[in-house]
């Protein structure tokens, strides 16, 4: 299975919602800092805790997040 990059396809539904880095972060419940660290790369493993909370926020499955469902995007 290829690696998914989580951070650009969080940034990918953050930019398609409209919502700004810290709408995203007080939304799911985590430090700005942490978003921001995700969404650049520079934490290529998020824990479960964390990608559970984003997902909760934007209102879909851990596996669209992190890319399983291609189409998952184009569907909002």
């Amino acid at each position: 299975m290829p690696r998914t990059n989580s951070g650009k396809i969080i940034k990918e539904f953050r930019s398609k919602l409209s919502m700004s880095q810290d709408q995203l972060a007080k939304k799911a419940d985590i430090p700005f800092s942490t978003l921001v660290k995700v969404e650049a790369g520079y934490t290529r493993n998020p824990s479960m805790e964390t990608l559970i909370k984003i997902a909760d926020a934007f209102g879909i499955s851990i596996d669209e997040l992190v890319g399983r469902n291609k189409n998952s995007i184009n569907r909002k």
